[in-house]
């Protein structure tokens, strides 16, 4: 078997999540809203396994991590002290020819990204079969110089963004060539949605829905720490929905309104921040690695521009079918947080250390996953469509066994002769333990094919000499190899190949290594 196209475009990926079930456009029925999807009825099984697998890898199998799930709303002076309100903001201009709105730092990240693509273009053209891009990217002078480049336009914005002079900042993309003088002035939009809490129009106040899941983490810190008795360094993780109001919302699940968080805020010791920032950034790129994603999918991207709470920050960044694309942010926030908290709030938020025999603030290391970035890449990833040997072709979802929506699928060969009922027996002894599938309508080869569209590993089919030997045929989906297991070994045989310890041991040795 051999890939026929080993780049598949975002338009099939959309087209294959909707027609089998992943991820449906939301009020579809009434034409849908922008940027907001739902998950169909193997898209939540898929994501709810991811979301099982990390956290299990970050709580369950670390004795100095644990998890809460704090409120969507919250007191409106938690954004205030975190410095939402003021500082959440995008900078937006609108392409007056097209009616596009464009944010101003992807429009500086492009006008960048696509001369460093040139340059390699042309050295691949050149160089041939000896070209080496990671090697051609970390030392070809012209790709430093616009690496550079780049650094000081993001420096040149920020400081007329500080004064306020956002005109000057459309007189300085024009200047580069990035826009011209059909694009109209450059507005700041606020990222938050507002509401109101409260039953009557003189009762209510004004609210936000939570951009992030960060700040309910620092908000319990001390009732966590106190009541988990959590000595430094400790870690509370937390997955939940986040709201932003995206100004351009596109490419799929990638951005949305609507979207899951996966986070780690780690608390440590003043000063211990670059050991520990190191720490996680090795950890983090690693838990993606052990689903048998292909490292080369994968890149670390350094902030040149810090966010307000940050003194160090970067990026996993992963090679969608639009190009690398961060995935998880890895942010070392000093201590931030919790100093404007206590600040904000009047309660103090110090650590006693017993060790050093004194108070402080703890230093925060966060790491901040999007659940739909990482659906969108694990799926992505695994949809091939592939040329057989005999000439015909498939598509097929090759998700690693362990997240499968649907482990096993239970087939009757055929509708009759005492066939169906072994597969029923089977498949309601199985699904006990596994999401699993019993069909029985149409051809042995239609139902195999739906299931490799599906990303179901194993298929097992109860045929005419089941009735004899108490055995039946498992089809791999990858290989599109069988073999025969008896009936009775079947639940060994799915533990052994698709059981959550086998990611798992994984993650051990990752932590035992480090």
């Amino acid at each position: 078997m051999s890939h026929i196209n080993e780049n598949i475009q975002l338009e099939f990926i959309i087209s294959h999540a909707k027609a089998y079930g992943f991820i449906f456009p939301s009020s579809e029925i009434y034409n849908g809203l922008s940027a907001v999807y739902d998950y169909g009825q193997y898209g939540v099984l898929l994501k709810n396994n991811i979301k099982n697998f990390w956290w299990k890898s970050m709580v369950q199998l670390r004795k100095d991590i644990i998890g809460i799930d704090s409120a969507i709303m919250m007191d409106t002076n938690i954004w205030k002290a975190s410095g939402h309100i003021n500082a959440f903001n995008d900078l937006m201009i609108e392409n007056l020819n097209t009616k596009s709105k464009h944010k101003i730092d992807i429009l500086i990240e492009e006008y960048i990204e696509n001369k460093i693509q040139k340059e390699i273009n042309n050295a691949k053209i050149i160089l041939g079969n000896s070209f080496n891009e990671e090697y051609f990217i970390k030392n070809n002078t012209n790709i430093i110089a616009l690496n550079l480049k780049k650094k000081k336009i993001f420096e040149q914005m920020f400081k007329l963004l500080k004064s306020n002079n956002i005109a000057e900042i459309k007189s300085l993309l024009i200047e580069l060539e990035i826009i011209n003088n059909n694009w109209g002035n450059i507005q700041k939009c606020n990222l938050m949605f507002k509401t109101k809490l409260g039953y009557t129009d003189d009762k209510q106040i004004d609210i936000y829905l939570r951009p992030e899941t960060a700040q309910g983490i620092f908000s319990n810190f001390s009732n966590v720490q106190k009541t988990g008795r959590m000595k430094i360094p400790f870690g509370i993780a937390q997955i939940g929905k986040a709201f932003r109001n995206e100004i351009i919302a596109r490419q799929f699940i990638f951005r949305m309104k609507e979207f899951e968080q996966m986070e780690m805020q780690f608390f440590i010791a003043p000063h211990e921040d670059k050991k520990w920032f190191s720490y996680w950034k090795n950890i983090r790129l690693k838990w993606y690695l052990s689903l048998g994603l292909d490292k080369y999918y994968f890149k670390f991207k350094n902030h040149t521009k810090l966010a307000h709470y940050a003194n160090a920050a970067t990026d996993i960044e992963y090679k969608f079918p639009f190009g690398f694309k961060e995935l998880e942010g890895i942010h070392s926030r000093t201590d931030f947080d919790l100093r404007n908290h206590q600040k904000f709030s009047k309660k103090k938020l110090q650590y006693y250390d017993p060790y050093k025999k004194c108070c402080y603030i703890p230093y925060v290391i966060e790491t901040s996953a999007g659940l739909d970035r990482i659906f969108l890449s694990i799926f992505s990833y695994s949809l091939k469509k592939e040329l057989l040997p005999n000439g015909n072709s498939r598509i097929v979802l090759k998700l690693p066994p362990t997240i499968a929506p649907i482990k096993a699928a239970i087939f009757p060969l055929v509708n009759k002769d005492g066939l169906p009922e072994i597969a029923i027996n089977i498949f309601n002894k199985l699904k006990l333990y596994y999401n699993i599938i019993y069909e029985e309508k149409e051809s042995i080869g239609k139902r195999y094919r739906r299931q490799d569209a599906i990303g179901t590993p194993f298929c097992i089919t109860v045929d005419y000499e089941s009735l004899s030997d108490n055995n039946v045929t498992i089809r791999f989906r990858d290989s599109m190899l069988s073999k025969r297991v008896s009936i009775k070994n079947l639940k060994k045989f799915l533990e052994n190949h698709i059981n959550m310890k086998i990611l798992l041991k994984k993650i051990i040795n990752i932590y035992n290594k480090n």
